[in-house]
């Protein structure tokens, strides 16, 4: 009897063990799964969010595209344009017109610029503003893209056209699904002509991640956008002003083309892109210049006596 009332508590406690381990492993794979789906859940949101996490403890870029190096040089604003933004501790990259590729396009998102000068040649088809680069069109390349309207052919004059002097530009879909990376709340300013003659362009970089894009609605000299943008980022730069005051103030000070009577405008026009500050970059500088001018050699590195 005992002996059988013992076998009944052997199996009682096996059975209570049995149940002690499943439940132990049932417990553990719950926290594993948490585990997994919470570090899922923050990877997703850092991506998607970049400048959450990465615009208080790094140093700010900006990036001088200098597409008009070659027909409309102006070294004095180039110049003037980097001391001021070094002079506000800014890591400063320029690209001259021979850089300006489609590729360079692709891969720009991912360069982490804060602040984009894009001095290139623009113009508009069909509704949506192009971008020049200064690689030679051709049908055979990138057909994909050309199919789905991402990249186009343009060219300087009828003339250069009929005489097949004609480059890939860059489209309005190609900054959506052709470009790597999102931009960190970056600030386009974009000096072509009709930048926001449409305002394709500008939605493609807002939503590719740019807190704000600035352009003109029609044509412009060269020398015209070279003033107004040199005014323009000593509002944005050096006062530290919001875009809306910046861009009124520089409107002032400039006025429209004296040709064209284009102005200066800026898209989105909601209260945050107006009353957007752009942040203060908090590294050192000197160091951090020398370094990207010595690992990428592609970055034209300009000298202090140009």
């Amino acid at each position: 009897m005992k002996d059988r009332k013992k076998q009944r508590g052997m199996k009682a406690e096996i059975r209570a063990s049995k149940k002690r381990s499943e439940y132990m492993a049932t417990v553990v794979v719950v926290a594993i799964l948490v585990a997994i789906i919470a570090i899922a859940s923050f990877l997703i949101y850092s991506y998607l969010n970049p400048s959450s996490n990465q615009t208080s403890t790094t140093q700010l870029k900006a990036a001088i595209v200098d597409h008009l190096s070659l027909t409309a040089p102006n070294q004095t604003f180039i110049q003037t344009a980097r001391n001021m933004l070094e002079t506000a501790n800014y890591t400063v990259d320029y690209y001259p017109r021979d850089n300006v590729s489609v590729e360079f396009y692709r891969n720009l998102p991912k360069q982490g610029y804060s602040l984009m000068i894009l001095r290139v040649h623009s113009t508009f088809k069909d509704e949506s503003v192009v971008l020049f680069t200064s690689e030679r069109y051709s049908t055979k390349e990138y057909r994909e893209e050309q199919m789905f309207d991402r990249l186009g052919a343009v060219a300087y004059t009828v003339e250069e056209a009929k005489q097949g002097i004609v480059y890939f530009g860059i489209m309005p879909s190609f900054v959506e699904h052709s470009m790597k990376g999102r931009f960190n709340n970056a600030v386009i300013v974009m000096m072509g002509c009709d930048g926001l003659k449409y305002t394709s362009m500008a939605e493609a970089f807002v939503q590719k991640g740019a807190r704000v894009y600035i352009s003109w609605n029609g044509p412009v000299s060269a020398s015209h956008t070279d003033q107004a943008t040199t005014q323009l980022l000593e509002h944005l730069i050096t006062e530290k002003q919001a875009i809306k005051q910046a861009v009124t103030e520089t409107m002032k000070e400039v006025g429209p083309d004296p040709v064209d009577e284009s102005i200066l405008i800026y898209y989105p026009t909601t209260s945050e892109a107006e009353n957007y500050v752009i942040p203060e970059p908090k590294s050192n500088l000197t160091t951090i210049t020398t370094n990207v001018a010595e690992t990428n050699p592609k970055i034209e590195k300009l000298k202090d006596e140009c």
